[in-house]
Protein backbone atom coordinates (compact mmCIF):
# COMPACT_ATOMS: atom_id res chain seq x y z
CA UNK A 1 0.00 0.00 0.00
CA UNK A 2 2.83 2.42 0.87
CA UNK A 3 4.36 1.86 -2.58
CA UNK A 4 1.04 2.78 -4.24
CA UNK A 5 0.78 5.96 -2.17
CA UNK A 6 4.37 6.79 -3.10
CA UNK A 7 3.55 6.50 -6.80
CA UNK A 8 0.44 8.65 -6.42
CA UNK A 9 2.49 11.28 -4.62
CA UNK A 10 5.10 11.23 -7.39
CA UNK A 11 2.44 11.59 -10.08
CA UNK A 12 0.95 14.56 -8.21
CA UNK A 13 4.40 16.12 -7.98
CA UNK A 14 4.87 15.49 -11.69
CA UNK A 15 1.71 17.40 -12.58
CA UNK A 16 2.60 20.19 -10.17
CA UNK A 17 5.56 20.83 -12.46
CA UNK A 18 3.06 21.55 -15.26
CA UNK A 19 1.06 24.79 -15.06
CA UNK A 20 -2.68 25.01 -15.85
CA UNK A 21 -2.26 26.35 -19.38
CA UNK A 22 0.15 23.56 -20.23
CA UNK A 23 -2.27 20.97 -18.82
CA UNK A 24 -5.13 22.42 -20.91
CA UNK A 25 -3.03 22.16 -24.06
CA UNK A 26 -2.02 18.58 -23.22
CA UNK A 27 -5.68 17.54 -22.71
CA UNK A 28 -6.45 18.61 -26.29
CA UNK A 29 -3.78 16.31 -27.68
CA UNK A 30 -3.77 13.23 -25.45
CA UNK A 31 -6.12 11.03 -23.43
CA UNK A 32 -5.32 12.20 -19.88
CA UNK A 33 -6.89 9.17 -18.05
CA UNK A 34 -4.84 6.85 -20.25
CA UNK A 35 -1.77 9.02 -19.66
CA UNK A 36 -2.34 8.81 -15.90
CA UNK A 37 -2.61 5.03 -16.17
CA UNK A 38 0.73 4.96 -17.99
CA UNK A 39 2.33 7.14 -15.34
CA UNK A 40 1.15 4.78 -12.62
CA UNK A 41 3.21 2.01 -14.15
CA UNK A 42 6.46 4.02 -13.94
CA UNK A 43 8.82 3.41 -11.04
CA UNK A 44 10.15 6.19 -8.83
CA UNK A 45 13.35 6.59 -10.81
CA UNK A 46 11.49 6.95 -14.10
CA UNK A 47 9.07 9.46 -12.60
CA UNK A 48 11.98 11.40 -11.13
CA UNK A 49 13.58 11.60 -14.56
CA UNK A 50 10.35 12.96 -16.06
CA UNK A 51 10.06 15.54 -13.31
CA UNK A 52 13.62 16.79 -13.99
CA UNK A 53 12.83 17.05 -17.68
CA UNK A 54 9.59 18.99 -17.09
CA UNK A 55 10.87 21.24 -14.33
CA UNK A 56 12.54 24.31 -15.93
CA UNK A 57 14.30 25.14 -12.66
CA UNK A 58 16.28 21.93 -12.59
CA UNK A 59 19.92 23.01 -12.66
CA UNK A 60 22.75 21.20 -14.41
CA UNK A 61 25.31 19.58 -12.16
CA UNK A 62 28.01 22.13 -11.42
CA UNK A 63 31.47 20.76 -12.13
CA UNK A 64 34.65 21.99 -10.42
CA UNK A 65 36.68 24.58 -12.36
CA UNK A 66 39.42 23.37 -14.70
CA UNK A 67 42.60 24.52 -12.99
CA UNK A 68 45.99 22.81 -13.20
CA UNK A 69 47.25 24.67 -10.12
CA UNK A 70 46.00 22.01 -7.70
CA UNK A 71 48.22 23.10 -4.81
CA UNK A 72 47.59 26.81 -5.41
CA UNK A 73 51.32 27.50 -5.72
CA UNK A 74 50.71 30.99 -7.06
CA UNK A 75 49.01 32.25 -3.89
CA UNK A 76 52.25 33.92 -2.78
CA UNK A 77 52.31 36.26 -5.78
CA UNK A 78 51.73 39.87 -4.92
CA UNK A 79 48.54 41.50 -6.25
CA UNK A 80 50.64 43.27 -8.90
CA UNK A 81 52.30 40.01 -9.96
CA UNK A 82 48.98 38.17 -10.03
CA UNK A 83 47.55 40.93 -12.20
CA UNK A 84 50.37 40.47 -14.72
CA UNK A 85 49.86 36.69 -14.72
CA UNK A 86 46.16 37.05 -15.46
CA UNK A 87 46.83 39.75 -18.06
CA UNK A 88 49.15 37.38 -19.93
CA UNK A 89 46.64 34.54 -19.60
CA UNK A 90 43.86 36.71 -20.99
CA UNK A 91 46.09 37.80 -23.89
CA UNK A 92 47.05 34.23 -24.75
CA UNK A 93 43.47 32.95 -24.59
CA UNK A 94 41.90 35.81 -26.56
CA UNK A 95 44.62 36.85 -29.01
CA UNK A 96 46.76 33.75 -29.53
CA UNK A 97 44.61 30.67 -29.06
CA UNK A 98 42.11 31.46 -31.89
CA UNK A 99 44.86 31.66 -34.53
CA UNK A 100 47.64 29.41 -33.28
CA UNK A 101 46.59 26.19 -35.04
CA UNK A 102 46.26 28.03 -38.34
CA UNK A 103 49.84 29.30 -38.21
CA UNK A 104 51.26 26.12 -36.66
CA UNK A 105 49.88 24.02 -39.52
CA UNK A 106 51.31 26.38 -42.14
CA UNK A 107 54.74 26.75 -40.54
CA UNK A 108 54.28 30.54 -40.40
CA UNK A 109 54.66 33.25 -37.77
CA UNK A 110 51.73 35.54 -36.79
CA UNK A 111 53.47 38.88 -37.18
CA UNK A 112 50.26 40.72 -36.31
CA UNK A 113 50.84 39.67 -32.68
CA UNK A 114 54.04 41.70 -32.29
CA UNK A 115 52.23 45.04 -32.00
CA UNK A 116 49.93 43.45 -29.41
CA UNK A 117 52.92 42.15 -27.44
CA UNK A 118 54.14 45.76 -27.21
CA UNK A 119 51.05 46.73 -25.23
CA UNK A 120 51.63 43.97 -22.65
CA UNK A 121 54.89 45.64 -21.54
CA UNK A 122 56.38 42.42 -20.17
CA UNK A 123 59.51 42.01 -22.32
CA UNK A 124 62.73 41.92 -20.29
CA UNK A 125 60.58 41.69 -17.18
CA UNK A 126 63.49 40.94 -14.80
CA UNK A 127 65.97 43.56 -16.05
CA UNK A 128 66.59 46.81 -14.22
CA UNK A 129 66.35 49.98 -16.31
CA UNK A 130 66.23 50.41 -20.10
CA UNK A 131 62.43 50.52 -19.98
CA UNK A 132 62.20 47.10 -18.30
CA UNK A 133 59.89 46.43 -15.33
CA UNK A 134 62.63 45.07 -13.02
CA UNK A 135 60.52 42.33 -11.43
CA UNK A 136 61.63 39.06 -9.73
CA UNK A 137 62.79 36.09 -11.83
CA UNK A 138 59.69 34.31 -10.60
CA UNK A 139 57.59 36.47 -12.89
CA UNK A 140 59.69 35.53 -15.91
CA UNK A 141 58.85 31.91 -15.16
CA UNK A 142 55.17 32.57 -14.59
CA UNK A 143 54.95 34.43 -17.91
CA UNK A 144 56.72 31.56 -19.73
CA UNK A 145 54.29 29.07 -18.19
CA UNK A 146 51.21 31.10 -19.12
CA UNK A 147 52.39 31.43 -22.72
CA UNK A 148 53.33 27.77 -23.13
CA UNK A 149 50.00 26.78 -21.57
CA UNK A 150 48.43 27.99 -24.83
CA UNK A 151 51.32 27.60 -27.27
CA UNK A 152 54.96 26.66 -26.76
CA UNK A 153 56.01 28.27 -30.06
CA UNK A 154 54.91 31.74 -28.93
CA UNK A 155 56.58 31.11 -25.58
CA UNK A 156 59.79 30.20 -27.41
CA UNK A 157 59.65 33.30 -29.60
CA UNK A 158 59.23 35.42 -26.49
CA UNK A 159 61.96 33.53 -24.60
CA UNK A 160 64.48 34.11 -27.38
CA UNK A 161 63.64 37.81 -27.53
CA UNK A 162 63.33 38.56 -23.83
CA UNK A 163 65.75 36.00 -22.44
CA UNK A 164 68.53 34.87 -24.76
CA UNK A 165 68.94 37.90 -27.04
CA UNK A 166 68.23 40.70 -24.55
CA UNK A 167 69.93 38.71 -21.79
CA UNK A 168 73.17 38.45 -23.78
CA UNK A 169 73.31 42.23 -24.14
CA UNK A 170 72.18 42.85 -20.56
CA UNK A 171 74.79 40.50 -19.08
CA UNK A 172 77.67 40.82 -21.56
CA UNK A 173 77.17 44.20 -23.24
CA UNK A 174 78.69 47.56 -22.45
CA UNK A 175 76.54 50.36 -21.08
CA UNK A 176 76.49 51.96 -24.53
CA UNK A 177 75.29 48.70 -26.10
CA UNK A 178 72.59 48.31 -23.47
CA UNK A 179 71.36 51.87 -24.00
CA UNK A 180 71.29 51.40 -27.76
CA UNK A 181 69.52 48.03 -28.03
CA UNK A 182 67.58 47.10 -24.89
CA UNK A 183 64.91 49.85 -24.92
CA UNK A 184 64.09 49.07 -28.57
CA UNK A 185 63.97 45.32 -27.91
CA UNK A 186 61.85 45.81 -24.81
CA UNK A 187 59.26 47.54 -26.99
CA UNK A 188 59.58 44.92 -29.78
CA UNK A 189 60.79 47.65 -32.12
CA UNK A 190 63.80 45.39 -32.71
CA UNK A 191 63.56 41.60 -32.75
CA UNK A 192 66.53 39.53 -31.59
CA UNK A 193 67.90 36.02 -32.11
CA UNK A 194 70.58 33.98 -30.33
CA UNK A 195 73.17 32.08 -32.38
CA UNK A 196 75.03 29.40 -30.44
CA UNK A 197 74.13 25.98 -31.90
CA UNK A 198 75.86 24.87 -35.10
CA UNK A 199 75.15 22.18 -37.73
CA UNK A 200 77.70 19.85 -36.12
CA UNK A 201 77.84 21.33 -32.63
CA UNK A 202 74.97 21.20 -30.14
CA UNK A 203 75.76 19.87 -26.67
CA UNK A 204 79.48 20.37 -27.22
CA UNK A 205 79.24 24.14 -27.65
CA UNK A 206 81.39 24.86 -24.58
CA UNK A 207 84.52 23.51 -26.21
CA UNK A 208 83.71 22.83 -29.82
CA UNK A 209 82.40 25.91 -31.61
CA UNK A 210 83.53 25.93 -35.23
CA UNK A 211 82.36 29.45 -36.08
CA UNK A 212 85.49 31.58 -35.82
CA UNK A 213 86.20 35.23 -35.18
CA UNK A 214 89.42 37.05 -35.89
CA UNK A 215 90.33 40.56 -34.82
CA UNK A 216 91.85 42.53 -37.72
CA UNK A 217 92.70 46.14 -38.40
CA UNK A 218 89.32 46.54 -40.10
CA UNK A 219 87.30 44.82 -37.36
CA UNK A 220 86.23 41.31 -36.41
CA UNK A 221 85.86 38.76 -39.23
CA UNK A 222 83.34 35.93 -38.62
CA UNK A 223 83.16 32.70 -40.60
CA UNK A 224 81.06 29.54 -40.22
CA UNK A 225 77.46 28.44 -39.75
CA UNK A 226 74.82 28.43 -37.00
CA UNK A 227 71.75 26.18 -37.03
CA UNK A 228 68.35 26.03 -35.30
CA UNK A 229 68.46 29.75 -34.53
CA UNK A 230 64.97 30.83 -33.47
CA UNK A 231 63.65 34.13 -34.89
CA UNK A 232 66.69 34.35 -37.21
CA UNK A 233 64.80 34.54 -40.55
CA UNK A 234 63.19 37.86 -39.55
CA UNK A 235 65.32 39.14 -36.63
CA UNK A 236 66.81 42.62 -36.75
CA UNK A 237 69.88 41.46 -34.84
CA UNK A 238 71.39 38.10 -33.91
CA UNK A 239 73.80 37.40 -31.07
CA UNK A 240 76.58 35.27 -32.58
CA UNK A 241 78.99 33.33 -30.39
CA UNK A 242 82.30 32.49 -32.05
CA UNK A 243 85.73 31.13 -31.11
CA UNK A 244 88.64 33.54 -31.33
CA UNK A 245 91.32 32.04 -33.60
CA UNK A 246 94.05 33.77 -31.57
CA UNK A 247 93.28 32.88 -27.95
CA UNK A 248 90.67 30.11 -28.40
CA UNK A 249 88.14 31.88 -26.18
CA UNK A 250 84.47 32.38 -27.05
CA UNK A 251 83.41 35.94 -27.90
CA UNK A 252 79.97 37.42 -28.54
CA UNK A 253 78.81 39.73 -31.31
CA UNK A 254 75.70 41.71 -32.25
CA UNK A 255 75.20 41.01 -35.95
CA UNK A 256 72.58 43.12 -37.72
CA UNK A 257 70.44 41.57 -40.44
CA UNK A 258 71.81 43.72 -43.28
CA UNK A 259 75.45 43.15 -42.33
CA UNK A 260 77.49 42.06 -45.40
CA UNK A 261 78.54 38.41 -45.20
CA UNK A 262 75.51 37.45 -43.07
CA UNK A 263 72.70 35.34 -44.60
CA UNK A 264 69.84 33.22 -43.24
CA UNK A 265 67.96 30.27 -44.71
CA UNK A 266 64.72 29.21 -43.07
CA UNK A 267 64.67 25.61 -41.79
CA UNK A 268 61.61 23.76 -43.07
CA UNK A 269 59.96 20.41 -42.43
CA UNK A 270 59.82 20.56 -38.60
CA UNK A 271 57.32 18.44 -36.67
CA UNK A 272 57.44 20.64 -33.57
CA UNK A 273 57.36 24.35 -32.66
CA UNK A 274 56.33 25.04 -36.21
CA UNK A 275 55.42 28.67 -35.54
CA UNK A 276 58.99 29.34 -34.43
CA UNK A 277 60.98 30.42 -37.46
CA UNK A 278 64.35 28.69 -37.17
CA UNK A 279 67.23 29.61 -39.41
CA UNK A 280 70.48 28.24 -40.80
CA UNK A 281 72.90 31.18 -40.62
CA UNK A 282 75.93 31.43 -42.86
CA UNK A 283 78.73 33.84 -41.99
CA UNK A 284 81.21 34.42 -44.82
CA UNK A 285 83.93 36.94 -44.10
CA UNK A 286 81.30 38.80 -42.07
CA UNK A 287 82.91 42.04 -40.87
CA UNK A 288 81.77 43.28 -37.43
CA UNK A 289 82.95 46.57 -35.95
CA UNK A 290 84.22 46.77 -32.38
CA UNK A 291 81.04 48.69 -31.58
CA UNK A 292 79.05 45.48 -32.05
CA UNK A 293 81.42 43.19 -30.17
CA UNK A 294 79.92 42.36 -26.75
CA UNK A 295 82.43 44.07 -24.49
CA UNK A 296 82.00 41.76 -21.50
CA UNK A 297 81.92 38.44 -23.36
CA UNK A 298 85.42 37.05 -22.99
CA UNK A 299 84.91 33.29 -22.60
CA UNK A 300 82.25 30.60 -22.66
CA UNK A 301 81.75 31.23 -18.94
CA UNK A 302 80.06 34.47 -19.92
CA UNK A 303 77.86 32.63 -22.43
CA UNK A 304 77.00 30.16 -19.67
CA UNK A 305 75.68 32.99 -17.49
CA UNK A 306 73.04 33.69 -20.12
CA UNK A 307 72.19 29.98 -20.47
CA UNK A 308 71.90 29.51 -16.72
CA UNK A 309 69.40 32.33 -16.55
CA UNK A 310 67.27 31.04 -19.44
CA UNK A 311 67.43 27.31 -18.67
CA UNK A 312 65.16 27.91 -15.70
CA UNK A 313 62.72 29.48 -18.15
CA UNK A 314 62.73 26.32 -20.27
CA UNK A 315 61.66 24.28 -17.23
CA UNK A 316 58.79 26.72 -16.74
CA UNK A 317 57.93 26.44 -20.43
CA UNK A 318 57.77 22.65 -20.18
CA UNK A 319 55.46 23.07 -17.18
CA UNK A 320 53.18 25.36 -19.20
CA UNK A 321 53.05 22.90 -22.09
CA UNK A 322 52.13 20.13 -19.66
CA UNK A 323 49.47 22.25 -17.98
CA UNK A 324 47.89 23.14 -21.32
CA UNK A 325 47.75 19.46 -22.27
CA UNK A 326 46.28 18.43 -18.91
CA UNK A 327 43.61 21.13 -18.87
CA UNK A 328 42.67 20.41 -22.49
CA UNK A 329 42.39 16.71 -21.74
CA UNK A 330 40.31 17.28 -18.59
CA UNK A 331 37.94 19.57 -20.47
CA UNK A 332 37.56 17.03 -23.26
CA UNK A 333 36.84 14.09 -20.95
CA UNK A 334 34.06 16.01 -19.19
CA UNK A 335 32.36 16.75 -22.52
CA UNK A 336 33.01 13.55 -24.47
CA UNK A 337 30.33 10.92 -23.82
CA UNK A 338 30.51 7.18 -24.36
CA UNK A 339 28.02 4.56 -23.15
CA UNK A 340 25.68 7.39 -22.19
CA UNK A 341 27.91 9.35 -19.84
CA UNK A 342 31.05 11.53 -19.83
CA UNK A 343 34.24 9.49 -20.09
CA UNK A 344 35.60 11.53 -17.16
CA UNK A 345 33.32 9.39 -14.98
CA UNK A 346 35.24 6.21 -15.87
CA UNK A 347 37.86 4.88 -13.47
CA UNK A 348 40.68 4.39 -15.98
CA UNK A 349 40.27 7.90 -17.40
CA UNK A 350 40.36 9.37 -13.89
CA UNK A 351 43.50 7.34 -13.25
CA UNK A 352 45.24 8.97 -16.22
CA UNK A 353 44.07 12.43 -15.18
CA UNK A 354 45.36 12.00 -11.62
CA UNK A 355 48.74 10.77 -12.89
CA UNK A 356 48.94 13.83 -15.12
CA UNK A 357 47.99 16.18 -12.29
CA UNK A 358 50.47 14.56 -9.92
CA UNK A 359 53.37 15.16 -12.30
CA UNK A 360 52.16 18.66 -13.13
CA UNK A 361 51.88 19.60 -9.45
CA UNK A 362 55.40 18.32 -8.75
CA UNK A 363 56.72 20.31 -11.72
CA UNK A 364 55.01 23.52 -10.63
CA UNK A 365 56.30 23.34 -7.08
CA UNK A 366 59.79 22.57 -8.40
CA UNK A 367 60.03 25.49 -10.83
CA UNK A 368 58.47 27.83 -8.30
CA UNK A 369 61.28 27.03 -5.86
CA UNK A 370 63.83 27.21 -8.69
CA UNK A 371 62.86 30.81 -9.42
CA UNK A 372 62.89 31.64 -5.70
CA UNK A 373 66.51 30.42 -5.61
CA UNK A 374 67.27 32.57 -8.64
CA UNK A 375 65.82 35.61 -6.88
CA UNK A 376 67.82 34.77 -3.75
CA UNK A 377 71.02 34.64 -5.81
CA UNK A 378 71.80 31.00 -4.95
CA UNK A 379 70.84 29.35 -8.26
CA UNK A 380 73.58 27.13 -9.73
CA UNK A 381 73.89 25.38 -13.08
CA UNK A 382 72.97 22.03 -11.54
CA UNK A 383 69.75 23.45 -10.07
CA UNK A 384 68.56 24.69 -13.46
CA UNK A 385 69.72 21.46 -15.14
CA UNK A 386 67.82 19.22 -12.74
CA UNK A 387 64.62 21.19 -13.33
CA UNK A 388 65.12 21.04 -17.09
CA UNK A 389 65.63 17.25 -16.98
CA UNK A 390 62.71 16.49 -14.69
CA UNK A 391 60.16 18.89 -16.16
CA UNK A 392 60.76 17.95 -19.79
CA UNK A 393 60.61 14.24 -18.94
CA UNK A 394 57.35 14.63 -17.01
CA UNK A 395 55.92 16.81 -19.78
CA UNK A 396 56.47 13.98 -22.23
CA UNK A 397 54.51 11.67 -19.96
CA UNK A 398 51.68 14.16 -19.42
CA UNK A 399 51.15 14.95 -23.10
CA UNK A 400 51.24 11.23 -23.88
CA UNK A 401 48.45 10.54 -21.39
CA UNK A 402 46.50 13.54 -22.69
CA UNK A 403 46.77 12.10 -26.19
CA UNK A 404 45.59 8.73 -24.84
CA UNK A 405 42.43 9.95 -23.13
CA UNK A 406 41.41 11.85 -26.28
CA UNK A 407 41.50 8.65 -28.33
CA UNK A 408 41.45 9.26 -32.07
CA UNK A 409 40.70 12.95 -31.58
CA UNK A 410 44.08 13.27 -29.92
CA UNK A 411 45.80 13.53 -33.30
CA UNK A 412 43.63 16.42 -34.51
CA UNK A 413 44.92 19.98 -34.16
CA UNK A 414 41.48 21.32 -33.28
CA UNK A 415 41.73 19.69 -29.86
CA UNK A 416 45.20 21.25 -29.21
CA UNK A 417 46.67 18.16 -27.53
CA UNK A 418 48.34 16.99 -30.76
CA UNK A 419 50.26 20.26 -30.88
CA UNK A 420 51.32 19.91 -27.25
CA UNK A 421 52.54 16.36 -27.96
CA UNK A 422 54.69 17.50 -30.87
CA UNK A 423 56.03 20.64 -29.18
CA UNK A 424 57.02 18.72 -26.05
CA UNK A 425 59.60 16.86 -28.14
CA UNK A 426 61.41 20.07 -29.07
CA UNK A 427 61.36 21.38 -25.50
CA UNK A 428 62.82 18.05 -24.39
CA UNK A 429 65.91 18.63 -26.56
CA UNK A 430 66.74 22.31 -26.69
CA UNK A 431 68.73 24.27 -24.09
CA UNK A 432 70.70 21.10 -23.33
CA UNK A 433 69.62 17.49 -23.80
CA UNK A 434 68.55 15.25 -20.93
CA UNK A 435 71.91 13.51 -21.05
CA UNK A 436 74.02 16.67 -20.87
CA UNK A 437 71.93 18.22 -18.12
CA UNK A 438 72.01 14.92 -16.21
CA UNK A 439 75.83 14.96 -16.33
CA UNK A 440 75.86 18.51 -14.98
CA UNK A 441 73.78 17.34 -12.00
CA UNK A 442 75.79 14.13 -11.71
CA UNK A 443 79.06 16.06 -11.50
CA UNK A 444 77.57 18.21 -8.74
CA UNK A 445 76.38 15.36 -6.52
CA UNK A 446 79.28 12.91 -7.03
CA UNK A 447 82.24 15.22 -7.37
CA UNK A 448 83.31 13.42 -10.55
CA UNK A 449 82.95 14.76 -14.08
CA UNK A 450 81.72 12.22 -16.62
CA UNK A 451 82.11 14.63 -19.55
CA UNK A 452 84.47 13.51 -22.29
Amino acid sequence: MSNAFSKIRNVIELFRAIDFDQLSEISKKVDLPKLMQGFSKLDDKQLGGLMKMLNPNTSKKELPPIDGDFYDVYHTLTPEQREIQLKVRDFMEKEVKPLVNHYWLRDEFPFELISKFQKLNICGVTYEGYGCPGMPFLMEGVIAMEMARIDASIATFFGVQSGLAMGSIYICGSEEQKQKWLPQMQKFEKIGAFGLTEPEVGSGAAGGLTVTCENTSEGWILNGQKKWIGNAPFADLTIIWARDVKDGEVKGFIVEKDNPGFSVEKIKGKMALRIVQNGLITLKDCLITEENCLQNANSFKDTAKVLRMTRAGVAWMATGCARGAYESALDYTRKRKQFGKPIASFQMIQGHLVEMLSNLTAMQTMVFRLSEMQDEGILKDEHASLAKVFCTLRTRDIVSRAREVLGGNGILLEYDVARFVADAEAIYSYEGTKEINSLIVGRSITGFSAFV
